[in-house]
């Protein structure tokens, strides 16, 4: 079979669509790229949407990257299935254009409108433009990719029968970063890391006031990252002199800072997205062999079966005790982190994750019929 990767994607910014690509390589399928990054991230094309006037902009901008999109796929091998790349909301029509018989996969990771609404942007009238381009999106793909059982369950009735899960699962160069699995568990303070993008839903002023309660502790803490819950987040930890905060880490260096780490944090938020999510950070973590502590939601105890400590979301204070009981038993953080990564070994593995699309991919429906959305 042959997978051709498609859009306007940036896997710098959004690994997810290149895990599936080397999850598909080891798999034995022939993966080729088509690839034109837009050069915007989520909230700037959220956000150019939200303001009408910056709309032409946005699209020019695509309009451009889709003409590099069309020559370059006309040079390429035709393929048995295409994949359109995280954020693809728009590329799935031009795929659908340029490929008209053949298989359109979707990653439909999280929906616009539900990003939106999860960064506080536009009203009423944003939102109902958001899922317009939501629904064009969904009825423009053959197969619909997501990532838990609960944005499967939230995905239009009628689209659900040909979606399949697919986790966001770890690049292997989280694995090969990770430190070995008998970590240096003697003296000096427990190593704490989080990454990401300050979104509400990550829950990062959760964060600072678990840190703002536990200054002095035997902890060394690393918040990496810049978005709107920033500022709110470092005020929250104010007078904890452990905290030590890094605005950007180039991707290449990521995964090795992390697995410096003793610890990674996952995920605070209370919103409807962060409970219905498992973050890259916590399936990286795990792969880079730290202690996962993040919130206790249905998908997140489904994916780390045990493998984690769980808190409640949007609960400093049970943080703050998680915290300080593991800075003071390192024995219990060198478990959690083996735990972790065997975890990550089994399940979260490029490989292991992309199986439920490939079942989907070799059955007749998936092969045959699936270029007739």
């Amino acid at each position: 079979m042959r997978a051709l990767l498609f859009g306007t994607y940036d896997t710098s910014l959004h690994p997810r669509i290149g895990t599936i690509a080397e999850g598909l390589r080891a798999r034995g399928i022939d993966v080729a790229e088509c690839n034109a990054p837009l050069g915007l991230d989520t909230a700037a094309r959220v956000g150019m949407l939200a303001h009408p006037w910056r709309a032409p902009a946005l699209l020019a901008r695509l309009a451009r990257r889709w003409v590099i999109l069309a020559r370059t796929a006309r040079r390429m091998p035709a393929p048995d299935v295409v994949l359109v790349g995280y954020l693809g909301h728009f590329d799935v029509y031009l795929a659908r254009l340029i490929f008209r018989r053949v298989p359109i996969v979707l990653d439909h990771l999280i929906g616009a409108s539900d990003t939106a609404r999860d960064r506080r942007l536009g009203g009423i009238a944003l939102q109902a433009l958001l899922k317009m381009i939501d629904a064009g999106a969904l009825r423009a793909a053959s197969i619909v990719v997501v990532d838990t059982e609960e944005h499967l369950a939230r995905l239009p009735g009628r689209h659900q029968a040909r979606a399949v899960v697919v986790p966001v699962g770890a690049p292997s160069a989280w694995y090969l970063a990770a430190r070995p699995a008998e970590r240096d568990d003697t003296g000096g303070p427990v190593r704490v890391v989080f990454y990401g993008l300050y979104t509400p839903l990550q829950g990062t002023p959760v964060i600072g006031a678990a840190l703002g309660q536990i200054a002095g502790a035997p902890l060394e803490v690393t918040m990496i990252g810049d978005g709107q819950d920033k500022a709110a987040t470092m005020a929250a930890a104010d007078g904890n002199d452990a905290v030590r905060w890094l605005d950007w880490v180039p991707a290449a260096e990521l995964a090795a800072l992390v697995a410096s780490h003793d610890v990674c944090l996952g995920i605070f938020g209370t919103g409807e997205k962060a409970l219905r999510v498992v973050p890259n950070k916590v399936f990286q973590g795990a792969a880079a062999g730290c202690a996962i502590v993040t919130s206790d939601t249905a998908p997140q105890q489904r994916a780390l079966d045990g493998a984690a400590v769980l808190v409640p979301p949007g609960d400093p204070d049970t943080l703050a005790a998680v915290l300080l009981r593991l800075a003071g038993d390192r024995s219990e953080v060198a478990r959690l982190g083996r735990q972790a990564r065997q975890l990550a070994d089994e399940q979260f593995r490029p490989e292991q994750i992309v199986l439920p699309l490939i079942r989907e991919l070799v059955t007749d429906r998936g092969t045959a019929t699936a270029a007739r959305p």
